[in-house]
């Protein structure tokens, strides 16, 4: 389980859950700046958009599991949590042509079973956040509250009416160069 990547590299790691928003600017931002980011992916919340996530794909995004429902897997049985993570494989495997290594539990709620059956459906590491994009700005789960070096930020989903994915990238990007920061590619550091 991850939230900090171990690093000198003065990089942070842009990630984004669901799948729910699927702005073409976003994807012009992603192009335009080469932008690494990393997006958990759900089946039930993302698949009408694939095609979408076909093109950030083919940008170099990567994609990871987020698995099929959104369920919170702690505390559910065993079964229920490999049906979650290794269906998402399956589906990605067929839709994006990906075999995802990385897991992001719903909520970042998990146990030792979502572990178990995580790397039962060929999961090599759970990857949460220490920092998160709200209305408020970042909010940091632990330690200093400011951007560290291989921190994982969660650009999450504006619940509210809000700024667009793209708008709220942006506010993240200044937040990071500000830093002196850059924005690296999780899945080269894990």
């Amino acid at each position: 389980m991850i939230d900090h990547v171990p690093t000198r590299d003065p990089v942070v790691f842009l990630t984004y859950d669901d799948g729910a928003e699927r702005d073409p600017r976003f994807v012009d931002m992603v192009r335009d700046l080469r932008l690494p980011v990393t997006l958990f992916l759900t089946d039930s919340v993302a698949a009408p958009g694939y095609g979408h996530f076909a093109r950030l794909r083919a940008l170099g995004a990567g994609i990871e599991n987020h698995t099929v429902d959104h369920r919170a897997p702690a505390g559910l049985p065993y079964a229920g949590q490999r049906a979650e993570i290794c269906g998402q494989q399956d589906r990605l495997r067929a839709r994006l042509h990906v075999r995802p290594r990385l897991f992001r539990p719903p909520y970042g709620s998990y146990d030792r079973t979502t572990l178990r059956a995580a790397a039962g459906c060929g999961i090599s590491a759970l990857v949460l956040w220490r920092a998160a994009l709200t209305p408020a700005g970042l909010t940091y789960t632990h330690g200093p509250h400011r951007l560290r070096p291989g921190d994982v930020v969660l650009v999450g989903l504006d619940e509210s009416p809000g700024p667009p994915l793209r708008e709220r990238t942006v506010r993240v990007l200044r937040e990071v160069q500000g830093r002196g920061l850059t924005v690296g590619r999780l899945e080269d550091y894990l």
